[in-house]
């Protein structure tokens, strides 16, 4: 038999045996040991916190439902339809695939990871540059109008229900119209969310709402339109990477059919959507 007693020592506990013998046994799961599990999981709770309110905000701020009126713009996909270039769930992949890496995908991800940053640094400078840009970089009036008002109407958006000091900094340096992807980029470094976590979501709404055009103008069932989300997968993945290394002088695309696409948009007899 063993009677076990517990002492003071933080290190270990008396066990004494009807023998008499005294000996210490470890500690285990004693009182230190929980002491020190509790500052673990506070941690851990603090990070998971942060966490859970970053995703969160990321799905409330790129959920359709948000008040950017991203329903109403197809990117220049309507005109495609109609023109024969996307005719089902294949053609509309390989368009968007095309978009994402050489065409818009990729330039909103550059001016997406270059706001963010120079939120992140302070750089007011940084961030005027980028905003400049963003406002100047659109291949047609349609596209231009597509990005800047949703850029504003982000930004209108935010500031009222998330506010945050970063909305003020890009208002300070730059007075003109705000691309969508430094709005989004700007918010989410000002709410602290790591850029890889949110340029990620990001390009994901964006897929999204591409083929939520395209699943209504072909049209394709809703489950096709999944499909295509999942063969977007690595492309997104992969034309985040490349954001991430780049710099503004790397901003350029290579998908001239979508962007006169986007032209051709302007003068389309029947239209469903803004762009």
């Amino acid at each position: 038999m063993v009677i076990i007693i517990a002492t003071d020592m933080a290190t270990a506990i008396t066990a004494t045996t009807m023998s008499g013998k005294r000996m210490n046994l470890p500690l285990g799961k004693g009182r230190s040991a929980r002491k020190s599990s509790s500052r673990v999981d506070g941690s851990t709770e603090r990070s998971t916190g942060n966490e859970t309110a970053a995703l969160y905000r990321l799905m409330a701020w790129l959920s359709p439902s948000f008040p950017v009126g991203a329903f109403s713009y197809s990117s220049g996909i309507e005109w495609a339809v109609e023109a024969g270039d996307i005719r089902d769930a294949a053609s509309l992949t390989d368009w968007l695939s095309l978009m994402m890496t050489d065409g818009a995908g990729y330039c909103d991800a550059v001016l997406f990871v270059q706001a963010h940053r120079a939120v992140g640094g302070s750089d007011g400078a940084a961030l005027r540059k980028v905003a400049e840009l963003g406002a100047a970089f659109s291949p047609s009036k349609e596209r231009h109008l597509e990005t800047t008002a949703q850029g504003r109407a982000f930004i209108e958006a935010t500031r009222a229900a998330w506010p945050c000091d970063a909305i003020g900094m890009l208002r300070d340096v730059w007075e003109g119209a705000i691309a969508y992807p430094v709005a989004a980029g700007t918010v989410c470094a000002g709410h602290g969310i790591a850029t890889e976590t949110a340029l990620a979501a990001f390009l994901h709404a964006i897929a999204a709402n591409w083929i939520s055009a395209g699943v209504r103008l072909i049209p394709l069932g809703q489950t096709d339109g999944q499909r295509v989300l999942a063969a977007m997968e690595d492309v997104i993945a992969q034309t985040a990477s490349r954001a991430l290394s780049a710099s503004l002088d790397d901003i350029g695309g290579a998908a001239l059919r979508a962007d006169l696409a986007s032209m051709r948009h302007e003068t389309q007899y029947t239209r469903l959507f803004r762009s």
